[in-house]
């Protein structure tokens, strides 16, 4: 008998599982490949290696994420206690790492950076000692170095400019006081048109209006 006429699976031994000939030659059906069933705990450490992956994230962040997958509140704390445990996931060190780089690389006053905190779970006492590297004198050298690098592309009259760069800081969280003042500085040092302009405005007078609206 000649190759052209020995059919599927003559000559192979049984209880090998599904065998096909194909036009490649015979190969193993799925059952065989299939994999054992994962447990939940596998899964969800799974699921947050790959969210870790991207970036770190805060245990509220991963547990927001487990719970979308539908993983079990039980699991979900005995996995993110486990990484408590050995470092993997560390809310104070996020804290102080996210407010270095979203102080420095976007120049976010403290409001600003605590809001961001709290949106992602840190809890309020975590959120403070972080901000405690922020100061008064560091939110108005970084306002004034945003109010230096804007400036140089703005144009319009010192009055429009004032209330655009002023705006600018109040979206980034800096409190009245120091953003009228680090732009009110920034336009005295600009052209005799806008010194004179900065001169007459009176910074402590315009804060507590807007400190009053505010309140």
């Amino acid at each position: 008998m000649g190759p052209d006429n020995v059919s599927a699976g003559e000559g192979f031994p049984a209880g090998r599982g599904n065998v096909s000939a194909g036009r490649g030659g015979f190969s193993v059906g799925r059952e065989a490949r299939a994999e054992p069933p994962r447990s939940e705990s596998e899964v969800a450490r799974e699921i947050c290696l790959r969210q870790l992956a991207v970036r770190p994230r805060t245990r509220a962040e991963l547990t927001k994420v487990l719970l979308r997958k539908e993983i079990s509140e039980e699991v979900i704390a005995e996995v993110l206690d486990r990484y408590d445990e050995v470092g993997i996931i560390d809310d104070a060190a996020f804290a102080r790492a996210w407010v270095s780089s979203r102080h420095h690389g976007r120049g976010l006053a403290r409001r600003a950076l605590a809001n961001e905190l709290r949106q992602r779970g840190v809890d309020a006492e975590t959120a403070g000692e972080a901000l405690e590297v922020v100061d008064d004198e560091a939110e108005a050298e970084a306002a004034r170095a945003l109010v230096d690098r804007k400036l140089r592309s703005t144009r319009g009259t010192p009055d429009a400019i004032f209330r655009r760069l002023v705006a600018m800081l109040a979206r980034k969280g800096y409190p009245a006081g120091i953003a009228i003042r680090a732009v009110k500085d920034a336009l005295a040092a600009r052209d005799a048109e806008a010194a004179e302009f900065a001169d007459a405005i009176d910074a402590d007078a315009l804060a507590d209006g807007v400190d009053d609206l505010q309140a």
